[in-house]
């Protein structure tokens, strides 16, 4: 059905004829590549069944991308936003198809293989980083887009609700953590559009220059409010090549191996760039350790309850007390290490 869709609102009779391939899947948001004689786009819809009313809000997702069009963050051209769910079943957008490197658990063959080109790489990632959160919601129509006022309470809030939603047995590590998380939330700077889960594999990078970053990807958890929220939880996913064999890590990142900066460095990066005060920084790498080991406890509850089976997620409850353990950490020594 989505052939002839396009044909019409695209104004281009070659979407009749198309193929569709489905490229990232699971339980974000679904990313096809519509392909057709008039070239390819890239169309992004809710994951099938039951989800969330406001999880998944694709006018959301494409309401920010297109805000961010004229700005210094790069992102993909969005072309339609289809509302009507009896197109597809579920609302979707189109936008266009961006070119470039995806760098998740490994680096392209040939692609960033020198010291300078990974650092570039690195900096190139907290520029645009720093650019996003110095956008004007206001200049760029996202005025309202979020509740930025309150908005660390409110994380914390959440995320303990979800945790005690997805408690997969009792865990009194994280039930002190949740409690010493919400006693110390800092006065945080708000605002500015955050992206929600930035980190290196949500981007697409230039195969031919390391530093420049083609596209941010994946705005599903946008909204206004603390940007250091953002750099808390990159620095979380941060491996650096020279921490213990036992830092946890839900999938390992290319960031671990030599030549890529250090957390520190990245840290100290992005306070150059952006001119904040990274005072309370670990605080915000804690409560980004306390977000990912409850994403990991739901996890293991759709483990058990065979939602899983079959997705190499057997072994992911023994990453819980440790991600527990690194937050304590850095809340209770201040650092980032």
């Amino acid at each position: 059905m989505v052939a002839p869709y396009l044909a019409r609102v695209l104004d281009e009779p070659a979407w009749e004829d198309c193929t569709v391939e489905l490229i990232a899947g699971g339980m974000s948001n679904l990313t096809y590549v519509v392909s057709s004689a008039a070239g390819a786009v890239v169309l992004r819809r809710p994951p099938t069944g039951s989800v969330l009313p406001t999880a998944h809000d694709m006018a959301r997702e494409y309401r920010v991308i297109t805000a961010l069009a004229d700005t210094a963050v790069p992102v993909p051209r969005t072309l339609h936003l289809c509302t009507d769910p009896d197109v597809l079943g579920a609302p979707f957008y189109v936008m266009e198809k961006v070119e470039g490197l995806i760098a998740s658990r490994q680096l392209p063959v040939g692609f960033a293989e020198s010291a300078a080109d990974r650092r570039a790489l690195a900096w190139g990632l907290i520029d645009v980083l720093a650019d996003l959160h110095a956008v004007d919601p206001a200049a760029v129509g996202l005025t309202g887009f979020g509740r930025p006022d309150g908005f660390m309470q409110r994380q914390v809030r959440r995320w303990a609700r979800q945790w005690e939603a997805s408690r997969d047995r009792d865990r009194p590590e994280l039930d002190r953590f949740v409690d010493e998380l919400s006693r110390s939330v800092p006065s945080s700077p708000t605002g500015p559009i955050v992206h929600g889960d930035y980190r290196l594999d949500n981007c697409l990078l230039d195969p031919d220059r390391p530093g420049r970053i083609m596209a941010v990807l994946d705005w599903e958890m946008s909204t206004l409010g603390d940007p250091l929220a953002d750099l808390g939880l990159l620095l979380v996913y941060w491996q650096q090549h020279d921490d213990p064999a036992a830092r946890p890590t839900v999938t390992p990142a290319v960031t671990g191996q030599p030549g890529f900066p250090s957390r520190r460095e990245v840290a100290a990066r992005y306070a150059d760039r952006s001119g904040r005060d990274l005072t309370d920084l670990p605080w915000y790498l804690a409560f980004g350790f306390f977000k990912l080991a409850v994403v990991v406890t739901g996890i293991v509850a759709r483990v058990r309850a065979g939602a899983m089976a079959g997705k190499g997620n057997a072994d992911v409850a023994q990453l819980v007390n440790p991600l527990v353990e690194l937050g304590r950490s850095a809340l209770a020594r201040g650092d980032l290490d």
